[in-house]
């Protein structure tokens, strides 16, 4: 199948330039013409963030930030071994493109053609399974023999607002340890132990971040960490050891977003409290805000979460002066978004409005109250 690889990224170029062209032509923008100058300016002028994560929420939250900033890093987990990410890595050596897929597509302009050519997944033959947006991260890895290439050359491609890069290039795998004593290894065991986990580290334990992931943290405003799975997309960031020293030491202000719901067997029955506990023992400390959803869950689609063992993360009174005392303030809000997933729905965060209260926390900072 390698002479496939020169192929399909001829194709995903062309389709992409094809599309590209296409708008122009028609005179579609993503924002009025008239204002696309200003706008730019706006967007370019705007603060540095750096979001730290993984899978969809971390990008649920980057469809919303690039409406406020252009100045954005993505910083992805490259941990996953799950579906089409998975079989890339076990058949490819190559790490892990999903997560980082994902985020392209969430920066990208607001172009729908483009969205759907990234995203299309293939449901036949050996492709099966595969979404375009991975073979054509896949591609540009066989074609450059660097990673961390092959994911600036789809950044560049795709003109995304910002950049995502992998957290590290080096093969990275999760292990941990079960309150009795057991062994877990990969993701997925991670993830289906975690509620009744007691240690949790890297193999290798000396990975380290990529330059420009450090160089991003040293000149952020503000670095957010989630929303995503805690021991799948946000801790395995954060055991790297030389970034979440950089993070701990350095300036910017450490935002943790609560997921809404709590995730079945990885978090089961855990308080947001109990998430920020395990950030302050990875990291070190405690972030300086934490932003909850308080919005009420429908109640049709409540039943069917609690069914399938997960629960609205909500914070009460006691808990936030708990943490206000120990110097981790609490940000509430109406966060919650309905989305589809295969015709059905699913709870998701609104980028936008979790976006809007992001910046407000750089404003107190900027007017010296933060």
């Amino acid at each position: 199948m390698r002479h496939l690889w020169p192929f399909l990224w001829g194709l995903s170029v062309g389709v992409i330039a094809g599309a590209l062209f296409k708008r122009r032509r028609t005179g579609f923008r993503s924002s009025p013409p008239t204002k696309d100058s200003g706008v730019s300016f706006r967007l370019s002028s705007g603060p540095y963030v750096v979001a730290v994560g993984g899978g969809t929420g971390l990008s649920a939250f980057l469809m919303g930030l690039k409406g406020f900033t252009k100045n954005i890093t993505a910083v992805v987990t490259v941990t996953d071994e799950g579906g089409s990410s998975g079989r890339i890595t076990r058949d490819w050596g190559v790490l892990p493109p999903g997560d980082i897929r994902n985020c392209i597509v969430a920066l990208s302009e607001n172009d729908d053609v483009l969205r759907s050519f990234m995203d299309f997944r293939f449901d036949k033959g050996d492709l099966a399974g595969h979404s375009l947006g991975n073979l054509m991260l896949l591609a540009s890895a066989e074609m450059t023999g660097d990673f961390k290439l092959a994911v600036e050359r789809i950044n560049q491609l795709l003109a995304i607002r910002g950049r995502v890069l992998p957290v590290s290039t080096e093969n990275i795998v999760l292990r941990g340890k079960t309150s009795g004593g057991k062994q877990i290894k990969g993701e997925l065991e991670i993830s289906n132990f975690g509620t009744d986990l007691d240690e949790i580290w890297l193999e290798p334990s000396d990975a380290k971040p990529i330059k420009e992931v450090i160089a991003a943290v040293d000149t952020a405003d503000l670095i957010v960490l989630g929303p995503g799975s805690l021991f799948t997309s946000v801790i395995p960031n954060l055991l790297i050891r030389n970034f979440r020293e950089r993070i701990k030491k350095g300036l910017a202000p450490t935002v943790y977003v609560a997921n809404i719901m709590t995730q079945p067997r990885e978090t089961e029955g855990m308080s947001v409290t109990g998430h920020l506990n395990w950030i302050e023992k990875v990291l070190g400390k405690l972030p300086d805000y934490v932003i909850v959803n308080d919005q009420e869950v429908p109640r049709g689609l409540l039943e069917r979460y609690k069914a399938e063992g997960a629960e609205p993360l909500y914070l009460n009174d006691d808990e936030e002066v708990e943490l206000y005392e120990k110097g981790c303030k609490v940000l509430r809000g109406s966060f919650l978004r309905l989305d589809q997933v295969k015709g059905e729905p699913v709870i998701r965060h609104d980028g936008g409005r979790l976006s809007e209260a992001i910046f407000s926390l750089i404003q107190k900072k900027d007017g010296g109250t933060f």
